[in-house]
């Protein structure tokens, strides 16, 4: 029985991809500082600052006598410090703390896609279910970090920040088998 290896990567930045591009990985015990923003900033808005986070992804399909007969998965929360930014003058670690949690919502969902991904059994149809599931957790992401900051008002209600840096905690910790290493 001669198997055959397929490997198709499938890779979704919020901001697009270059090769070399550097990034930061969600770590539980690293937070992110403001040496991390490196990108220009845009001084024509409201912003003070912007992250550019995003899942990576990428699936190999096992196949034998063209039938799939295993998959594995990488899924990985990134940070992108060359198309974050901040400025310098209105920066404060009220704000990072604000900026650190729109990449712990990209972990919390990269969790939520993992779980899903285990829950998957090895079938004729794997591969666009993997895309399905993908395309779904990004529209939850791009919804969730929107909605955080529609209702923190980008981190001026204090009290909205306070209640949504305590429900990811919460949603984190129900997850924690699933976090990023």
């Amino acid at each position: 029985m001669q198997l055959k290896y397929v490997f198709l990567t499938v890779i979704f930045l919020i901001f697009g991809n270059q090769q070399d591009e550097e990034v930061i990985e969600w770590n539980e015990s690293r937070t992110l500082t403001w040496a991390d923003f490196k990108g220009d900033p845009i001084l024509n808005t409201n912003a003070v600052a912007l992250t550019a986070s995003g899942i990576t992804f990428g699936y190999s399909v096992k196949t034998s006598n063209g039938k799939i007969v295993d998959f594995s998965t990488t899924v990985e929360s990134h940070f992108y410090p060359n198309k974050s930014w901040h400025i310098k003058s209105k920066s404060n670690d009220y704000i990072l703390k604000h900026e650190q949690l729109h990449f712990d919502i990209t972990e919390l969902y990269t969790r939520k896609f993992r779980k899903q991904i285990q829950q998957l059994k090895v079938n004729p149809n794997i591969r666009q279910q993997l895309n399905d599931l993908h395309n779904a957790i990004n529209q939850e992401l791009r919804d969730t970090q929107k909605r955080y900051d529609e209702e923190s008002e980008h981190s001026i209600v204090k009290s909205e920040q306070q209640r949504w840096n305590m429900y990811i905690a919460e949603e984190l910790k129900k997850l924690d088998s699933y976090k990023s290493q």
